[in-house]
Parts: C-alpha cells; structure tokens; sequence
C-alpha cells in the first residue's frame, strides 16, 4: 500500500479486516516494524478519535508520532498554485510539505471541508497537494469528502459482530445507513464513505435512508438501494449506521431538521434487533437517543476502540511496503 485515501487504495478489504482483527488480539507483534520510523500526524482540524488512535496504533508498530495542529501551531498555509501570497496566508505547501517530506516516513494529514463551495472541496485539493509535494506516503484522517479509516473501522466492528451470531456464514446481512437530525450542517464525509466501502465490500445488501433532497453524491452511494421512509428502510435491519450530512445539490444547506427522524426503540423494533453505530461524537437525544446509545444495541463504544486497529493495520501495510 503507497498510501490510504479512500478505498481504491486497497485490494483486499477482507484481508485488511482480519489483519486489524489480528492486531486486536496480539497488539504488539509487530512491534519492531516502525522502529526508527517516524510519522507526522497533521491537523487542519479538531479531532479525539482519530488523533489518538493513530497515535496509538503507530506506537504498537514502534514507530515515533509527532503531532502538528496546523491552524494553531503553525504558518497558515496556501494551496492554490500560482497565488499570489498578499493575504492572510504565509507558506505555500509545495514549500511545507517536501519538508514534512524529510523529517517523517509516513505523513497523515486531517482537513475539513469548508461546506461553502462544493467544487473546491470535492476537489480535495489540500490532501492532494501534500500527495503531490511530500514524497512520502500519505494517509487521510478525514478529507473534504471521505472518512477512509472510519470506514475501515466500521467494517471491521461488522464483521467482528458477524463472527459472533453466524460463525459459520448465514444470510446476508443487511445494513443500513440513516441520516438523523442535526443543529448544524455537516460535511458528507462520513456518509460517503461508509457507502464507499460498504458497495466495494459487497458482503451484504445496504440501504441508504434520508429525507427527500439529502441525496448524496451517485459516486459513492451507486449500488445502494435508495429509500425516503425511513421505517421502510429500517426493516429487517441487522445494522444501523446514524450520521447526520447536509444537503449535496444546494451544498452545505439543512432542508429539514424533523426530530422524527432520531432513531429510538420504538424504530428499533422494526428491524432485526439491529447493532447500531455511529463514528461519534454524537448529540444525544438528537441524531440518537440516549435510550438506544445507552443499549445493548449500540456498538459505538466497540467501534470507537476499533480505531486503533483500523489504523494499526493501514500503516502495518505501508511499512512493510505491501
């Protein structure tokens, strides 16, 4: 593996899953393959989760973790070549980056979409210039448009469950994914990439929900069945994956905050005693109920711990150049 942007950048996801699964049962045995390595952690923006379980996860492989928080502790940074620097900005990547290029092995880099203009976002313009300029291995810990190492995690927490109710195969399960209300517009990042890799996966029939006009981009949800009644949907669920996104056409908009649309238990009872998850942070009692997350069907706490071995995995590929 070069590096980890999206899905394309693997070619065996069952085999990635059981490489973390493996990690989650002996954490250190490869603990001398990062020893002398080093990896930069940057981050464009806020972040628990993924922050520290990269840290961790290079850590288990030996390798050293610095950690940069760009916007506070660092130059504000220009991307768009040919600009003329008379702004607010103070250093160009393709002047940082092949820096960052020589102090680290592996640069992970997190940004955010600005949810103002779609064209620049989905252009990934920000991780693409440190792919570009760097020299080294890139990994994403979230871009403009998609979340590959939650995604990766998510897999992974599903088939963990899998193991456990049909060790010997079964059904194809089925999963679906919900949007839920939210106070404020946020990015597709998630949702995109948990349809993504779920249609690459191909290991089960997977439902998309939302309300009319949240349809998300055809490029990551195409092999999906799309559905607008959220209790059609839901029904004989094995899993419901909860994330709010805003609109995709009119980008960065909120058309509709129904609270009717928070799974509760009551919708719960639709589906086959469905696991539930969601890649946190969550608002309790409005993208969920505090009486689902505080359940025996909730994996967010499992799915969170997943994190680590989600990353584990991704940089045990890259360091040992497979």
């Amino acid at each position: 593996m070069k590096q980890f942007i999206s899905v394309h950048d693997v070619t065996n996801i069952n085999a990635l899953v059981k490489k973390a699964l493996d990690y989650k049962s002996n954490p250190f045995k490869d603990r001398s393959l990062g020893i002398n390595k080093r990896i930069g952690c940057l981050f464009l923006n806020p972040s628990m989760r993924t922050r520290l379980s990269t840290q961790i996860a290079a850590q288990n492989l030996g390798m050293e973790v610095i950690v940069f928080n760009v916007g506070s502790e660092g130059w504000a940074l220009e991307f768009e070549e040919e600009a003329i620097m008379s702004g607010s900005t103070v250093e160009h990547v393709k002047d940082a980056a092949p820096i960052m290029g020589k102090y680290f092995d592996i640069l992970a880099i997190r940004t955010f979409p600005s949810l103002k203009n779609r064209e620049d976002d989905y252009s990934e313009l920000y991780i693409k210039q440190f792919i570009k300029y760097a020299g080294i291995p890139v990994v994403s810990l979230e871009s403009a448009t998609l979340h590959p190492l939650q995604s990766l995690t998510d897999i992974i927490t599903i088939q963990e469950e899998l193991t456990k109710t049909s060790p010997s195969g079964g059904r194809r399960a089925k999963i679906v994914l919900t949007w839920a209300p939210h106070v404020k517009p946020l990015p597709q990042c998630v949702a995109n990439s948990f349809s993504q890799w779920i249609n690459a996966w191909g290991a089960a029939d997977f439902v998309i929900t939302h309300p009319e006009d949240y349809e998300l981009n055809e490029e990551f949800t195409k092999g999906a069945t799309i559905i607008h009644n959220q209790d059609e949907a839901l029904k004989n669920a094995d899993f419901v994956y909860v994330k709010n996104w805003s609109t995709y056409t009119d980008y960065g908009e909120i058309y509709s905050n129904d609270p009717e649309w928070m799974l509760t238990n009551k919708k719960l009872g639709l589906t086959n005693n469905a696991k539930v998850m969601h890649c946190l942070p969550v608002r309790r009692n409005v993208e969920l109920s505090d009486e689902i997350l505080d359940s025996a069907n909730s994996l967010v706490t499992q799915e969170a711990a997943n994190r680590v071995w989600a990353a584990q995995a991704v940089l045990s590929e890259i360091l040992s150049g497979k």
